[in-house]
């Protein structure tokens, strides 16, 4: 049986900042800024949270189904670190607000960034049990970088968006290899975010947790999938990209283990496979849960897809998990996604200033988990919000009030 991903698309957010300015601004060492490979990022508004990232992205891709579709959509689930409740699901939140039938199971997972995966892989599971014949699912992965630790080497990476994944057995864009799936994880102490607005960890621990968690999944997907070799079998790569620098050094690291590659041949090998992937990510920046499924979505508007491609992709969230599984992409794939023009989307958002930035990472902060009652004031930033959002129709947060939060469409 047929299973995967029938459409996708994602929300890079309404502003930006240029990451070279950031460099400049924190005073960091502009050597280490061609070591990122990252050229800006999305920034959150304080009345965008991963509620309204999920539904923005998600929105395009229930509209386009016919009302008996939608009836169809039978589990709704969301992969974040941003949580906004202990018990209640943000799931739910976007449930209501895309209108879906209550035929539905709603939940979310939390795996750091591996979560958008561990969502992926349960609607998959679910789908290909034939439960309920004919069924699908809504996977979103939606994460905010507020939790900013300014000065640092990690606050250049962190974006804010939302990729939505619609999964059923029509797979257009990505026909996942069913059960051809390497995973490997333990507890490591690498990132963490033991407090609303505190995100920490160690770096380079972090680094080393990935990589060893990207060697030891393909080897259980080779074990598991017979003939299975990195190069031969994968047309193009797509892994989690906490920054476009750490795939470029993970890649050449698995390349030169299992093949001996030389530093020349890693990188030829890097441009023609792994870096159509980055074209996003570059772009947006690290967005935990949703970013592997970023750099998917970097690959199908930017790989060559003329005939059908197989995609080798590795999921990784610290603490640690870590997958490497594939699926084949070919020319529908492409047109489906370019049909949303995703790259014209993302020149759209409006640049900003250090200062207006500084000013969103503070007023962003205020609106940390646990808030009983709190109303959305735009007037510190109304010129932002009068370009970026008025009157485009998304979904924005306008307050919380006995700890409910309550949306609109600006």
């Amino acid at each position: 049986m047929r299973v995967g991903i029938e459409a996708i698309n994602f929300y890079g957010g309404a502003t930006v900042l240029d990451i070279r300015s950031l460099f400049e601004a924190r005073q960091l060492d502009l050597r280490r800024f061609d070591n990122l490979m990252l050229q800006r990022k999305s920034v959150a508004l304080p009345c965008e949270d991963p509620v309204t990232f999920a539904v923005n992205a998600a929105r395009p891709l229930v509209e386009a189904l016919t009302p008996a579709e939608r009836a169809r959509i039978e589990l709704v689930v969301c992969g974040s670190e941003s949580g906004i409740d202990f018990g209640k699901s943000l799931s739910t939140y976007v449930h209501h607000y895309l209108g879906l039938g209550r035929t539905c199971r709603l939940f979310e997972v939390k795996q750091a960034c591996y979560g958008g995966t561990a969502a992926l892989q349960t609607a998959v599971g679910f789908i290909a049990s034939q439960a309920s014949p004919g069924a699908k699912a809504l996977v979103i992965g939606t994460d905010i970088g507020r939790a900013t630790i300014r000065g640092s080497y990690v606050e250049p990476s962190q974006g804010a968006g939302a990729v939505a994944m619609l999964v059923g057995q029509d797979p257009a864009v990505l026909e996942l290899d069913f059960g051809a799936n390497g995973y490997h994880g333990y507890e490591v102490m690498d990132t963490c975010r033991p407090a609303a607005d505190v995100e920490t960890g160690d770096s380079d621990l972090s680094l080393i947790a990935y990589l060893d968690c990207l060697e030891h999944s393909f080897a259980e997907y080779a074990r598991r999938v017979e003939g299975a070799d990195f190069v031969d079998t994968f047309d193009y790569l797509a892994f989690h990209t906490p920054f476009p620098g750490m795939v470029k050094g993970a890649h050449r690291m698995l390349l030169r283990k299992l093949k001996g590659a030389s530093p020349a041949v890693a990188e030829a090998d890097f441009n023609r496979r792994v870096a159509p992937s980055l074209r996003y990510c570059q772009e947006v920046g690290n967005i935990y849960s949703a970013t592997v499924y970023l750099a998917l979505c970097g690959l199908l508007d930017g790989a060559d897809l003329s005939v059908p491609r197989r995609i080798g992709l590795f999921s990784y969230g610290s603490g640690c998990c870590g997958e490497f599984f594939s699926g084949v992409a070919g020319p529908e794939a492409r047109a489906r996604l370019g049909a949303l023009r995703k790259a014209e989307h993302l020149a759209q958002r409006i640049p900003l200033t250090l200062p207006q930035y500084e000013q969103l990472i503070d007023a962003g902060l205020e609106w940390v988990f646990g808030i009983q009652d709190k109303e959305v004031d735009l007037t510190p930033y109304r010129d932002l919000y009068d370009r970026a959002l008025a009157g485009r129709g998304l979904l924005v947060l306008r307050r919380i009030r006995g700890y409910h939060r309550e949306y609109d469409w600006s």
